[in-house]
């Protein structure tokens, strides 16, 4: 491994999830890693594969030879790629609970809106 290269890519995949606003385990689930692993790249100890890395770019919407360290000269068009959404979906803690509800089994999901409509009921008493 070209412990350089990781170094590289692991900072500067850091500083654009960190502008962001988005947590390690967010960028992981995006891109269908485990957070211990995303953790690792990040801290340079090892190098994504070909595919991750190209999740990756696309996540963190930065170009390929930005997360490598080369030049602008290697510049090529950004991946398009669905507008974010914008509003709840953006708070860190909505999508901490929405990454949990996707992993609930279907039984454990109809009990956690059970639990979400008595809650907003409970609001709307004076």
């Amino acid at each position: 491994m070209d412990t350089e290269l990781a170094g590289i890519l692991g900072a500067a995949a850091r500083t654009v999830r960190v502008k962001l606003g988005l947590t390690q385990a967010d960028v992981a689930d995006r891109i269908g890693m485990a957070s211990e692993v995303y953790g690792r790249l990040e801290r340079g100890h090892m190098l994504p594969s070909v595919q991750n890395l190209r999740r990756l770019c696309v996540v963190l919407n930065i170009p390929p030879h930005d997360l490598l360290g080369l030049g602008d000269e290697f510049a090529a068009p950004p991946p398009k790629e669905k507008p974010r959404p914008r509003g709840d979906e953006e708070v860190p803690e909505m999508r901490r609970l929405m990454r949990n509800l996707r992993r609930l089994t279907p039984v454990q999901l109809k009990l956690m809106n059970l639990v979400a409509s008595a809650m907003q009921q409970q609001k709307k008493k004076p």
